[in-house]
């Protein structure tokens, strides 16, 4: 671990601790991984900020994520889900969108020395190179905009930086792979929204969307697009993990899947019987929970948490082999360079033994050393990729919105006062 981590004094605390986390890990594996710039595309953390006042400082008990855990994991850059309930917010989702943005904000300004906002690949690099952790957006479902294209450049302003097309459900434009089809992929708004995401350099997550809609959307995009948590079909057969056929169609794209933790993502035993029934069960006890609390939304929270302690204990977890299980799949099928991380974490009830929260991240650069890849490939998965299908967002925004020069970089600074604006 080198200074560039966290201050001097600290390093005593987090080396044992990240030892711990991190079991079996190479000296080599240490240093490869620190060495590379880390990304999770899909971290779910927002909700707890919001609803919870969670404050990511101090070590938690609950969760997969706070600033600790984030050193001992070598996390470099997140990207933190704006994700709204659909069922729960038919309308004003995007006032909830603006407040779950307004937390990250609030983070970033309560932890400065660990913590700055990223809208760019560049200012990702930057604060690799000051020691600090990088938060960036992205907006979990095309709902959030409300049909206004307005509303998507408002989230661009703020600085998300990639848009899932849909959630679980169907929106007002494009169809989801877990609901039956309603518009045949994309409508001729859905396509409007994919161009000017292209314009403001919004990158386009194919994460949850249907098969039509995948494929109208590399139709109409300019830039690569992402899956920014998703995993492999061929070993999970469930419909928001990617089919081969759209894992080569994404790398002919030039864009990047980023593979998705969560037990009933990796593990194989997903669909076969009482394991299904289970998830199922949690899902709709989940959901139940606010209904219980429609007022209380820490209480809320609490319940959600020892539901997840409870089935967590009874859903088949299996290990870190299946993360790099689909990583390999992913690999073979789309190639080294269209490969990357996104966790889910705080988003699933269950992760796969040996990555119980961020800190056992390094973990995955073992097994991936363990498993023959070059250290330039793997620094690539852990977030070269996602960094280079940044700058190409980067550059087909400038070049569709007529600017010769993709943006500086510069742009890591506080905006706090317009989101209090925007949510108050």
């Amino acid at each position: 671990m080198t200074a560039r981590r966290a201050p001097t004094f600290a390093l005593l605390i987090l080396i044992p601790l990240a030892l711990s986390a991190a079991g079996d890990v190479s000296p080599r594996a240490d240093r490869l991984h620190r060495q590379a710039i880390v990304i999770d595309t899909h971290i779910d953390t927002p909700q707890r900020l919001l609803d919870e006042d969670f404050d990511m400082g101090p070590r938690d008990a609950d969760g997969h994520i706070d600033i600790p855990r984030m050193r001992e994991g070598g996390l470099d850059a997140a990207f933190f889900s704006i994700w709204v309930d659909p069922r729960k917010y038919q309308s004003g989702a995007s006032t909830r969108a603006l407040e779950l943005i307004a937390t990250v904000y609030e983070q970033v300004e309560r932890h400065p020395r660990d913590l700055v906002l990223a809208r760019t690949a560049a200012d990702v690099r930057r604060a690799h190179r000051q020691g600090k952790i990088a938060l960036l957006m992205g907006v979990e479902g095309g709902h959030a905009i409300e049909d206004s294209l307005r509303v998507l450049r408002s989230y661009q302003e703020l600085g998300v930086r990639y848009m899932t097309l849909t959630h679980f459900f169907n929106n007002n434009w494009a169809d989801a792979s877990t609901d039956t089809a309603k518009h045949n992929g994309l409508t001729d708004f859905g396509r409007e929204v994919v161009r000017e995401m292209n314009r403001l350099g919004i990158l386009v997550d194919i994460s949850h969307v249907s098969d039509k809609t995948f494929f109208d959307a590399l139709e109409v995009t300019q830039a690569p697009v992402i899956a920014s948590h998703s995993s492999c079909q061929a070993l999970t057969n469930i419909p928001r993990n990617m089919s081969d056929d759209l894992l080569r169609a994404l790398a002919k794209n030039g864009g990047v899947v980023h593979i998705n933790y969560g037990c009933m993502f990796v593990n194989p035993q997903y669909r076969s019987g009482d394991f299904a029934e289970l998830i199922q069960d949690f899902n709709r006890q989940n959901r139940e929970a606010d209904e219980k609390f429609p007022n209380d939304p820490k209480a809320a929270a609490q319940e959600r948490y020892r539901l997840m302690r409870e089935y967590g204990e009874r859903i088949p977890r299996g290990t870190v082999a299946l993360i790099l299980d689909h990583i390999d799949h992913a690999v073979k099928v789309a190639g080294v360079d269209h490969v990357g991380l996104g966790s889910d974490f705080d988003g699933v009830p269950c992760l796969p033994q040996e990555m119980d929260d961020v800190s056992y991240l390094p973990r995955i650069t073992q097994g991936l050393l363990d498993r023959g890849y070059s250290e330039a490939d793997i620094k690539k998965m852990l977030g070269g990729n996602t960094l280079r299908v940044m700058e190409e967002a980067e550059r087909a925004a400038a070049r569709l919105s007529g600017n010769p020069k993709p943006p500086r970089g510069d742009s890591i600074a506080p905006a706090r006062p317009e989101t209090a604006r925007l949510v108050h």
